[in-house]
């Protein structure tokens, strides 16, 4: 059993808990999470986002998953 933690952001008290039968099917989900979180982001800016700020977001939102087990 794989368990994936994934909060808001650093000070999240209660980050998102989820729960996988295969690592693969977790490191899925982190990665489609983190790039809906990305895209949300930039969606809602009032400016405009390059590449590289896209990428920094990305590693910054990874940064915020967790995964045991």
């Amino acid at each position: 059993m794989i368990t994936v933690t994934y909060a808001i952001d650093s000070l999240d008290p209660n980050p998102e808990i989820k729960t996988f039968d295969t690592e693969w099917e977790a490191l899925d989900w982190v990665h489609e999470e983190t790039r809906r979180r990305v895209d949300h982001i930039v969606q809602h800016s009032p400016y405009g986002v390059s590449e590289s700020q896209y990428d920094e977001l990305f590693e910054q939102e990874s940064m915020l998953a967790k995964i045991e087990g």
